[in-house]
Protein backbone atom coordinates (compact mmCIF):
# COMPACT_ATOMS: atom_id res chain seq x y z
CA UNK A 1 0.00 0.00 0.00
CA UNK A 2 1.26 3.46 -0.82
CA UNK A 3 2.00 5.61 2.27
CA UNK A 4 -0.36 8.24 0.80
CA UNK A 5 -3.34 5.86 0.84
CA UNK A 6 -6.04 5.01 3.38
CA UNK A 7 -7.61 1.60 3.82
CA UNK A 8 -11.33 2.10 4.42
CA UNK A 9 -13.48 -0.83 5.54
CA UNK A 10 -17.29 -0.66 5.39
CA UNK A 11 -19.90 -2.70 7.24
CA UNK A 12 -21.87 -4.95 4.89
CA UNK A 13 -25.05 -2.87 5.22
CA UNK A 14 -23.29 0.22 3.84
CA UNK A 15 -21.70 -1.29 0.75
CA UNK A 16 -24.80 -0.94 -1.41
CA UNK A 17 -24.53 2.83 -0.96
CA UNK A 18 -20.98 3.00 -2.27
CA UNK A 19 -20.25 4.14 -5.79
CA UNK A 20 -20.32 0.99 -7.90
CA UNK A 21 -16.74 1.20 -9.10
CA UNK A 22 -15.46 1.33 -5.49
CA UNK A 23 -17.87 -1.13 -3.89
CA UNK A 24 -16.29 -3.73 -1.60
CA UNK A 25 -15.47 -4.67 1.99
CA UNK A 26 -12.29 -2.60 1.82
CA UNK A 27 -11.20 0.12 -0.55
CA UNK A 28 -7.97 2.02 -0.82
CA UNK A 29 -8.23 5.72 -1.43
CA UNK A 30 -5.68 8.44 -2.07
CA UNK A 31 -4.96 10.51 1.05
CA UNK A 32 -4.21 14.20 0.67
CA UNK A 33 -3.50 14.83 4.35
CA UNK A 34 -6.12 17.58 4.69
CA UNK A 35 -9.54 16.00 4.01
CA UNK A 36 -11.66 15.01 7.00
CA UNK A 37 -12.69 11.41 7.43
CA UNK A 38 -16.32 12.42 6.86
CA UNK A 39 -15.36 13.86 3.48
CA UNK A 40 -13.51 10.66 2.56
CA UNK A 41 -16.50 8.48 3.47
CA UNK A 42 -18.98 10.61 1.53
CA UNK A 43 -16.65 10.74 -1.49
CA UNK A 44 -17.09 6.96 -1.64
CA UNK A 45 -20.87 7.36 -1.82
CA UNK A 46 -21.96 6.81 1.79
CA UNK A 47 -23.86 9.77 3.38
CA UNK A 48 -22.93 10.48 6.99
CA UNK A 49 -26.51 10.00 8.29
CA UNK A 50 -26.04 6.31 7.40
CA UNK A 51 -22.88 6.05 9.51
CA UNK A 52 -23.24 4.90 13.10
CA UNK A 53 -19.59 5.15 14.06
CA UNK A 54 -16.05 5.58 12.76
CA UNK A 55 -12.73 4.20 13.94
CA UNK A 56 -9.26 5.10 12.77
CA UNK A 57 -6.25 3.14 13.91
CA UNK A 58 -8.56 1.13 16.18
CA UNK A 59 -9.93 4.11 18.14
CA UNK A 60 -13.31 5.87 17.81
CA UNK A 61 -13.15 9.19 15.97
CA UNK A 62 -15.53 11.89 14.74
CA UNK A 63 -16.23 12.69 11.07
CA UNK A 64 -14.06 15.80 11.49
CA UNK A 65 -11.01 13.61 12.21
CA UNK A 66 -8.15 14.03 9.75
CA UNK A 67 -6.75 10.53 9.21
CA UNK A 68 -3.06 9.80 9.00
CA UNK A 69 -1.52 8.36 5.85
CA UNK A 70 -1.61 4.56 5.94
CA UNK A 71 -4.29 4.50 8.65
CA UNK A 72 -6.95 1.76 8.63
CA UNK A 73 -10.44 3.23 8.88
CA UNK A 74 -13.62 1.31 9.76
CA UNK A 75 -17.07 2.68 8.88
CA UNK A 76 -19.98 1.20 10.83
CA UNK A 77 -23.69 1.39 10.00
CA UNK A 78 -26.24 2.83 12.42
CA UNK A 79 -27.56 0.44 15.01
CA UNK A 80 -31.18 -0.61 14.86
CA UNK A 81 -33.49 0.54 16.26
CA UNK A 82 -31.90 3.94 15.87
CA UNK A 83 -32.59 6.47 18.65
CA UNK A 84 -33.15 10.06 17.58
CA UNK A 85 -30.94 12.93 18.76
CA UNK A 86 -33.75 14.46 20.83
CA UNK A 87 -34.91 11.14 22.31
CA UNK A 88 -38.47 11.61 21.05
CA UNK A 89 -40.54 9.06 19.08
CA UNK A 90 -39.82 9.41 15.36
CA UNK A 91 -41.87 11.62 13.09
CA UNK A 92 -41.15 11.50 9.38
CA UNK A 93 -40.97 13.71 6.31
CA UNK A 94 -40.76 11.94 2.96
CA UNK A 95 -39.31 13.29 -0.27
CA UNK A 96 -41.34 13.58 -3.47
CA UNK A 97 -40.54 10.05 -4.68
CA UNK A 98 -41.91 8.23 -1.62
CA UNK A 99 -45.63 8.93 -1.72
CA UNK A 100 -46.61 5.24 -1.58
CA UNK A 101 -44.41 4.72 1.48
CA UNK A 102 -46.00 7.76 3.14
CA UNK A 103 -49.46 6.18 2.74
CA UNK A 104 -48.27 2.91 4.28
CA UNK A 105 -46.65 4.66 7.22
CA UNK A 106 -49.89 6.55 7.86
CA UNK A 107 -51.85 3.31 7.60
CA UNK A 108 -49.95 1.89 10.58
CA UNK A 109 -50.28 5.14 12.53
CA UNK A 110 -46.85 6.72 12.01
CA UNK A 111 -46.70 10.50 11.68
CA UNK A 112 -45.58 10.84 8.04
CA UNK A 113 -45.65 14.26 6.38
CA UNK A 114 -45.49 14.33 2.59
CA UNK A 115 -45.92 16.83 -0.23
CA UNK A 116 -44.96 16.40 -3.84
CA UNK A 117 -44.07 20.06 -4.43
CA UNK A 118 -41.11 20.64 -2.08
CA UNK A 119 -37.57 21.03 -3.44
CA UNK A 120 -34.51 19.88 -1.52
CA UNK A 121 -33.86 23.10 0.46
CA UNK A 122 -37.54 23.24 1.51
CA UNK A 123 -37.46 19.59 2.61
CA UNK A 124 -34.41 20.21 4.80
CA UNK A 125 -35.92 23.38 6.25
CA UNK A 126 -39.19 21.63 7.12
CA UNK A 127 -37.49 18.54 8.55
CA UNK A 128 -35.37 20.74 10.81
CA UNK A 129 -38.19 23.05 11.88
CA UNK A 130 -40.53 20.17 12.77
CA UNK A 131 -37.83 17.78 14.01
CA UNK A 132 -38.80 15.13 11.47
CA UNK A 133 -36.58 12.40 10.07
CA UNK A 134 -36.17 13.08 6.36
CA UNK A 135 -36.67 9.81 4.45
CA UNK A 136 -35.21 9.65 0.96
CA UNK A 137 -33.43 7.52 -1.61
CA UNK A 138 -31.41 10.54 -2.75
CA UNK A 139 -27.89 10.29 -1.31
CA UNK A 140 -27.15 13.86 -2.33
CA UNK A 141 -30.02 15.14 -0.19
CA UNK A 142 -28.63 13.28 2.83
CA UNK A 143 -25.23 14.94 2.35
CA UNK A 144 -26.65 18.40 3.07
CA UNK A 145 -24.83 19.60 6.17
CA UNK A 146 -27.81 21.54 7.53
CA UNK A 147 -30.01 18.43 7.80
CA UNK A 148 -30.97 17.58 11.39
CA UNK A 149 -31.68 13.88 10.82
CA UNK A 150 -32.19 11.78 7.71
CA UNK A 151 -32.21 8.21 6.48
CA UNK A 152 -31.70 6.41 3.20
CA UNK A 153 -34.67 4.13 2.52
CA UNK A 154 -33.73 0.63 1.43
CA UNK A 155 -35.88 -1.28 -1.05
CA UNK A 156 -37.47 -0.51 -4.39
CA UNK A 157 -41.05 -1.53 -3.50
CA UNK A 158 -43.21 0.27 -0.92
CA UNK A 159 -43.67 -2.84 1.26
CA UNK A 160 -39.89 -3.37 1.39
CA UNK A 161 -39.40 0.29 2.21
CA UNK A 162 -41.97 0.15 5.00
CA UNK A 163 -40.20 -2.84 6.56
CA UNK A 164 -36.87 -1.01 6.40
CA UNK A 165 -38.15 2.18 8.05
CA UNK A 166 -40.00 0.30 10.80
CA UNK A 167 -36.99 -1.92 11.48
CA UNK A 168 -34.69 1.09 11.68
CA UNK A 169 -36.77 3.44 13.83
CA UNK A 170 -39.37 1.20 15.54
CA UNK A 171 -42.02 3.94 15.80
CA UNK A 172 -45.04 3.33 18.03
CA UNK A 173 -47.83 1.90 15.87
CA UNK A 174 -51.48 2.92 15.96
CA UNK A 175 -53.09 1.34 12.87
CA UNK A 176 -56.22 2.84 11.32
CA UNK A 177 -55.85 6.17 13.19
CA UNK A 178 -54.42 8.40 10.44
CA UNK A 179 -55.70 9.60 7.10
CA UNK A 180 -53.61 8.00 4.39
CA UNK A 181 -54.31 11.00 2.14
CA UNK A 182 -53.24 13.89 4.38
CA UNK A 183 -51.79 12.46 7.64
CA UNK A 184 -54.61 13.91 9.75
CA UNK A 185 -56.17 12.00 12.66
CA UNK A 186 -59.28 9.88 12.13
CA UNK A 187 -62.34 9.94 14.35
CA UNK A 188 -65.39 7.61 14.39
CA UNK A 189 -68.54 8.99 12.78
CA UNK A 190 -72.06 7.63 12.56
CA UNK A 191 -73.46 6.51 9.25
CA UNK A 192 -76.12 9.18 9.47
CA UNK A 193 -73.47 11.95 9.66
CA UNK A 194 -71.84 11.03 6.37
CA UNK A 195 -74.59 9.14 4.54
CA UNK A 196 -74.98 11.93 2.00
CA UNK A 197 -71.34 11.38 0.93
CA UNK A 198 -71.72 7.65 0.20
CA UNK A 199 -72.68 5.89 -2.98
CA UNK A 200 -75.69 3.51 -2.80
CA UNK A 201 -73.60 0.34 -2.59
CA UNK A 202 -71.58 1.60 0.36
CA UNK A 203 -74.69 2.82 2.18
CA UNK A 204 -76.23 -0.60 1.77
CA UNK A 205 -73.24 -2.74 2.84
CA UNK A 206 -71.22 -0.73 5.37
CA UNK A 207 -71.96 0.36 8.94
CA UNK A 208 -68.59 1.39 10.47
CA UNK A 209 -66.97 4.65 9.39
CA UNK A 210 -64.21 7.05 10.39
CA UNK A 211 -63.52 10.53 9.06
CA UNK A 212 -60.38 12.65 8.87
CA UNK A 213 -60.54 15.64 11.18
CA UNK A 214 -58.43 17.69 8.76
CA UNK A 215 -59.52 16.94 5.20
CA UNK A 216 -62.90 15.25 5.84
CA UNK A 217 -62.15 12.06 3.92
CA UNK A 218 -64.35 9.13 4.98
CA UNK A 219 -63.02 5.58 5.53
CA UNK A 220 -64.69 2.18 5.87
CA UNK A 221 -63.59 -1.48 5.48
CA UNK A 222 -63.74 -1.74 1.71
CA UNK A 223 -62.68 -4.20 -0.94
CA UNK A 224 -58.97 -3.81 -0.19
CA UNK A 225 -59.31 -4.13 3.59
CA UNK A 226 -57.87 -7.65 3.76
CA UNK A 227 -54.74 -6.57 1.92
CA UNK A 228 -54.38 -3.58 4.24
CA UNK A 229 -54.78 -5.84 7.27
CA UNK A 230 -51.88 -7.92 5.95
CA UNK A 231 -49.71 -4.78 5.71
CA UNK A 232 -50.63 -3.83 9.28
CA UNK A 233 -49.91 -7.33 10.61
CA UNK A 234 -46.52 -7.44 8.89
CA UNK A 235 -45.68 -4.00 10.33
CA UNK A 236 -46.51 -5.16 13.85
CA UNK A 237 -44.23 -8.18 13.43
CA UNK A 238 -41.37 -5.98 12.20
CA UNK A 239 -41.54 -3.59 15.15
CA UNK A 240 -41.93 -6.43 17.68
CA UNK A 241 -38.84 -8.41 16.65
Amino acid sequence: MSPSELRVRFDAGLRMLMTSRRRGAEVRVAHDGTSSLGHVVESLGVPLPEVGGLTAGGRPVEPSHRPLAGEVVEVHEVRRPQPLPDGEPPRFLLDVHLGALARRLRLVGADAAYRNDLDDPALVERANAQRRVLLTRDRGLLRRRALWCGAFVRGSRPDEQLTDVLDRFAPPLAPWTRCTACNGMLAPVTKEEIEHLLDPGTRRTQERFTRCRDCGRVYWPGAHHRRLEEVVAAAARTVAR
